[in-house]
């Protein structure tokens, strides 16, 4: 008899952002009911939800402000399946891929999964921007107060001080 060994758990971050109305409703709407369809999926448990901020886009534009939120999970999908999953729901919510930055719908973007760094044309992790936004660092605090970026060393409060000046504020 075979005896097939459990999964790992890893603790994965993911950025939640819209600024486009969607199917769903509201940017807020959209990005709410994203963390809820994230429960659902089998291989991901004991979610956190950030509080839910808005921001200006990044880079500046003539686009609506953003909703953003960070969601911690445990998960024992791998990176690249919990990318796809992710894309899934992105699609399923309406999200229309054409020119880098333009306005969305959904966007849910891998930030860090577990301590893994990796750069290949699929996934780079973690994320290679997360670290110089706010709206990304402030809900990451949220429900990930203990973090330290994998490559850096840096930890989430510092991270959080270093984008202070960028516009962005609590709505939820």
């Amino acid at each position: 008899m075979k005896i097939k060994p459990e999964k790992k758990l890893v603790t994965a971050l993911v950025a939640v952002g819209a600024n486009l109305p969607s199917a769903q409703g509201s940017p807020l709407s959209a990005c709410q009911e994203a963390a809820g369809v994230l429960k659902q999926v089998a291989g991901v448990e004991d979610i956190q939800v950030s509080s839910w901020y808005e921001s200006a886009p990044v880079p500046p534009s003539g686009q609506p402000p953003y909703v953003n939120g960070v969601i911690r999970l445990l998960t024992t999908l791998g990176s690249y399946e919990l990318l796809h999953v992710l894309q899934g729901v992105e699609q399923d919510f309406g999200r229309q891929r054409s020119v880098a930055n333009a306005a969305r719908t959904l966007d849910l973007d891998i930030i860090a999964y577990g301590d893994l760094c990796q750069d290949d044309p699929v996934l780079i992790l973690p994320h290679p921007r997360a670290h110089e936004r706010a709206f990304v660092m402030m809900p990451l605090c949220d429900v990930a107060p203990d973090w330290v970026h994998p490559v850096s060393g840096v930890g989430i409060k510092k991270l959080v001080q270093q984008v202070s000046e960028q516009e962005i504020r609590r709505i939820v």
